[in-house]
């Protein structure tokens, strides 16, 4: 009987705990790799919906027991049958989302919004890249250029393809003057993006000191504000009194998005990316007298992926800037305590052969 080979996993219990347990290095089957994990990088929503607790309901909730982890990158070193275009030693990135791939959804590249069955989220319903190897379907995957690192690969498909999805509804360019709100490692990949698109002003609204400081360390902002009841008439006064032609909402508070809705001035855009909470505004004064157009904004498709990756190649940044903190598998708790507390960009762990 053949021996079963084995490799530890992280998994969240919800109590703000993690686990390391024993899984078995899979086989893949046709249509499907197995990825030497290289760098997973911790999103917001693993803090939020899993790690303290497990809130997600129904087929979109964590699995318990299942290997945590969505933002995974990594090698191919083992080929199922069936591959028709990625093979063993490639360098790629892992959609995080697998759907079904033959709804409308999926047909339009937006696994994120697949409502079969069949849709599986890894790290959620499916083993993640909090692993020394993931199991991955080959359509699910996005090829990484040389230009790029695994950090860097890491963050390509939640929190900067989430973003890019989000600047490309709303356009940014060298006339605009952008403003965002949430300096987490999604404002601040905003900021990168937007800068690289060439936007003539950046405006970031924290109250975190570590991300305020790392937002000024990195460049990316020409004025960063506190949240206040003087915040808005800071904005105002740095745009001549007549606000942003764009705004991009991170926070995912009632104040943030109020603050991203009020400081845009007419026809401008606002894109909404931060999950969660709420939003009050008065319409007609906030949005219909000044022609405003708020856009909501989840994940983003294949193709788009593809197209970022292409482009931070060509604009010469590195999602990988973000990353302030790294662990190796063993330490993945401290890795999640420092990501829930605040007090870091992004967090990553990684793997060294």
């Amino acid at each position: 009987m053949a021996v079963k080979m084995l490799m530890k996993g992280a998994i969240l219990p919800g109590n703000s705990t993690v686990e390391i347990k024993d899984f078995e290095i899979p086989k893949p089957g046709y249509g499907q790799v197995l990825i030497k994990t290289k760098a997973t990088t911790i999103c917001g929503s693993d803090i939020r919906c899993i790690y303290r607790e497990h809130t997600g309901k129904g087929p979109e909730g964590y699995i318990p027991g299942m290997v945590a982890g969505h933002e995974p990158c990594g090698q191919i070193v083992e080929e199922g049958e069936g591959l028709k275009r990625f093979k063993k030693g490639d360098r790629v990135i892992v959609y995080h989302i697998s759907g079904c791939g033959v709804c409308n959804d999926c047909r339009r590249g937006y696994y994120i919004s697949c409502k079969s069955k069949f849709r599986q989220a890894y790290g959620w319903q499916r083993n993640g890249g909090m692993a020394p190897y993931i199991l991955a379907d080959e359509k699910d995957l996005i090829a990484l250029p040389d230009e790029l690192s695994y950090k860097d690969g890491a963050q390509v498909a939640c929190g900067f393809g989430t973003v890019y999805e989000a600047i490309e509804k709303i356009g940014i360019c060298g006339n605009d003057a952008v403003l965002v709100t949430g300096l987490g490692p999604v404002g601040l990949a905003a900021l990168m993006l937007a800068k690289a698109m060439g936007a003539n002003k950046l405006i970031g609204v924290e109250m975190n000191d570590y991300r305020i400081d790392l937002a000024k360390k990195l460049g990316l902002a020409d004025l960063v504000v506190k949240p206040g009841p003087d915040a808005l008439d800071q904005i105002l006064a740095a745009t001549g009194g007549k606000g942003v032609e764009r705004a991009i909402d991170a926070s995912a508070s009632d104040p943030g998005r109020q603050l991203a809705i009020r400081a845009t001035r007419e026809w401008g855009k606002i894109a909404f990316v931060g999950e969660g909470g709420t939003c009050t505004f008065n319409p007609s004064p906030d949005i219909i007298h000044g022609q405003k157009t708020i856009y909501g904004s989840w994940v983003t498709s294949l193709w788009r992926m593809e197209e970022l990756v292409e482009r931070l190649v060509r604009w010469n940044i590195h999602p990988e800037d973000l990353i302030t903190h790294e662990f190796p598998l063993e330490k993945a708790g401290e890795a999640y305590s420092l990501m829930a507390g605040g007090k870091c960009g992004k967090v990553a762990v990684v793997f060294n052969d």
